[in-house]
């Protein structure tokens, strides 16, 4: 008895101990089979939620009507969330790109301003001809000056 008691754990019998292992193993293994079924519920539950949300997202999307009425559209709308998506938007592609439409924006804004500038100024010229009575001196000087750096020419 003393020699059962000091080869046992926890000062236990050694047959209590390995009654207990295998009550141990035995609710070891039950256990995991439930926990296998329990993942394999959860993600059958996660599944159909997943499953619940794409459709109800593609529903309030209307993302098939949409591809219907605009292919290209879509097309290039799914190209730029996947250059987006792939880490493209800070490459040196996009700073150039970037860059490009800033350039070119400026330059289509710049292109009214500058036609209405042209405008008024040769509309102020214009008027500025035909009115030789108003403003003799001015003109004058202004015809002048005309005639001498046109002479240079």
């Amino acid at each position: 008895m003393a020699s059962s008691e000091t080869g046992a754990p926890n000062g236990q019998r050694a047959e209590s101990a390995s009654a207990s292992a295998s009550a141990s193993a035995g609710a070891s293994a039950l256990t995991v089979g439930q926990r296998v079924d329990r993942a394999s519920d959860n993600a059958q539950e996660a599944w159909s939620r997943t499953r619940d949300t794409v459709n109800d997202l593609k529903d309030r999307l209307d993302i098939e009507g949409r591809v219907e009425r605009n292919p290209y559209g879509m097309v290039a709308a799914a190209l730029g969330v996947g250059y987006v998506l792939g880490g493209g938007l800070f490459s040196p592609l996009t700073g150039r790109l970037v860059g490009f439409g800033v350039r070119m924006g400026l330059k289509l804004a710049a292109i009214p301003f500058l036609e209405n500038e042209l405008r008024g100024l040769t509309e102020s010229m214009i008027n500025g001809e035909s009115d030789d009575s108003s403003s003799e001196s001015q003109g004058g000087e202004r015809k002048s000056h005309r005639k001498s750096t046109n002479k240079g020419r």
